[in-house]
């Protein structure tokens, strides 16, 4: 017979973490959110959903990084009404009290990145703005301790992301189908009650109250990559809130899911094509072809293999043709991970998938130690509560040449990711996001010519989107996701410059 009181223990525990993601937080009444204080304590080590590792090192003149949890509303058309916890992390300024500017907030994108985990593991790129600034950031509604989306377990993910995500049948499309609405299932069951209220339109009104319990007249910010995107939509909803911002790996705004996948294959395509000019143009021999193409046709000829036969990846895991893909398209999000990827398929043409698996695990938000953050749950829950468009196996089909004419080996891929949100619970709320801002301070819009993930051509339709007089453009020649971490310092010297002093770059400045 089941004792009685293990089965009321757990279900109290299953209440509790069912509040803890669901946002089932006290009711806000009459409180004012915006009165609030927060209360700063020594950041622990990161929860598995937010990454996991350690605690973040002391910072360099000897202080630590603090975290707090800000109270929001679970739903923001009811502000009195249950809230969830936003997870906030920050570094106070080094400099004199007389010389701070305010709080820099930033966003690192996904959308689903974790920046209470990210902001330390970065920290020191960002050293000189702390000499006028708080550092903060958070984790967004939905993402790691900010009410994170739970959908499936480890185990169900490991097999998720095993999956072939290119069907070339009637059986592995069904079968595509099926584990992709399994997937958006265990999502309703776990988290539904959150998954209406992760939209960025919500986030921006969660920065506008952290701005405000921060203690800021206008909000500083720095966005990297869907950061940006929530940047836009912070400035259309509150453009007399913006303070000095900076927008780095810039989303096209005026694109619909659809559109934004095939231009990533465009981005892909020309960052693997700058990968392998870049390998065979050494001194010594790109051990992964003679040539850009020969480069290039083999790894379409290996991927074509493992569709047939994966090969040992981490084990027990196989190599699949998804998780090889997947791992590519990681390794070039930087140009310090191109050696990584030569040395991934010169040991995957030997039948060793190691690496490339663990660069696709990476990507996926696994531990080595099995467990996954909630980057993936995440990233599915924003996007579909943010996209409106819901594609069928007809659109794809109809779309796949075009889709393969951007790129041979990563259109197949991103096509097929359109049917995502098929079956999503929640409808989507705009074709794209509005991120016009008149009246608005001036954005500096950085645009990196070699951007896989954001290509380049974003940034000036970012600038056009904002409106006259808001965006300043900045473009910069180089490679991998971003400009500012790449350290060059034509880049820095003008964000530093803007950010430190005001001083705003001359619009269609360039750097190389």
């Amino acid at each position: 017979m089941p004792n009685p009181t293990r089965l009321l223990a757990a279900a109290v525990s299953a209440l509790l973490l069912s509040c803890l993601v669901a946002g089932c937080g006290e009711d806000a009444g009459d409180e004012d959110l915006t009165a609030q204080k927060l209360d700063w304590e020594d950041c622990p080590a990161p929860s598995q959903a937010e990454g996991g590792g350690s605690a973040p090192s002391p910072l360099p003149n000897g202080g630590t990084w603090q975290c707090a949890t800000m109270k929001a509303p679970l739903d923001w058309d009811d502000p009195k009404g249950d809230t969830i916890g936003i997870a906030l992390i920050r570094a106070r300024t080094s400099g004199p009290a007389d010389r701070r500017i305010g709080s820099l907030v930033f966003n690192f994108g996904g959308p689903g990145g974790s920046g209470v985990s990210t902001l330390p593991a970065f920290g020191e790129d960002y050293e000189k703005l702390r000499t006028r600034y708080d550092l903060v950031s958070f984790d967004p509604r939905g993402v790691g301790r900010s009410a994170g989306v739970r959908c499936e377990n480890d185990r169900q993910l490991d097999a998720y992301f095993q999956q072939d995500t290119t069907p070339d049948d009637a059986a592995e499309r069904a079968t595509l189908l099926e584990n992709t609405e399994e997937f958006n299932a265990a999502c309703e069951r776990n988290s539904g009650k959150t998954l209406p209220h992760v939209r960025t339109t919500d986030a921006a009104r969660d920065m506008d109250l952290m701005r405000q319990v921060l203690g800021d007249r206008r909000l500083y910010y720095f966005g990297i990559s869907y950061g940006t995107e929530l940047g836009g939509v912070y400035a259309h909803l509150f453009p007399k809130n913006v303070g000095r911002a900076v927008f780095d790996a810039v989303v096209d705004p005026t694109q619909t899911s659809e559109q934004g996948a095939l231009g990533q294959a465009r981005g892909f395509q020309r960052a693997l094509d700058n990968y392998a000019e870049d390998c065979t143009s050494q001194v010594e021999d790109c051990p992964v072809g003679d040539t850009a193409e020969d480069v290039k046709n083999r790894i379409a000829t290996l991927l074509k293999d493992l569709d047939a036969k994966p090969i040992p990846g981490a084990f027990p895991r196989e190599l699949t043709q998804s998780a090889a893909t997947n791992g590519i398209a990681q390794a070039l999000y930087s140009k310090d991970f191109w050696p990584y990827l030569t040395e991934g398929l010169e040991q995957a043409y030997d039948g060793d998938g190691r690496i490339l698996m663990l660069l696709s695990d990476s990507m996926n938000g696994r531990s080595e130690n099995g467990e996954y953050s909630n980057i993936a749950a995440a990233n599915v829950s924003i996007n579909c509560a943010d996209d409106k468009p819901r594609y069928s196996v007809a659109d794809v089909e109809a779309r796949l040449p075009e889709f393969r004419a951007a790129s041979p080996l990563f259109g197949d891929f991103l096509a097929w990711s359109m049917v995502t949100c098929t079956d999503w619970p929640v409808p989507g709320a705009a074709d794209h996001p509005d991120v016009s801002a008149p009246g608005a301070a001036p954005i500096l819009v950085i645009g990196n010519t070699g951007d896989p993930a954001t290509p380049y051509e974003g940034a000036g339709r970012m600038v056009d989107a904002l409106g006259e007089g808001v965006g300043v453009e900045l473009t910069y020649r180089g490679q991998g996701h971003g400009a500012y971490d790449s350290k060059n310092e034509c880049v820095q010297s003008a964000v530093n410059g803007y950010l430190l002093d005001g001083t705003v770059p001359a619009a269609g400045t360039v750097c190389s």
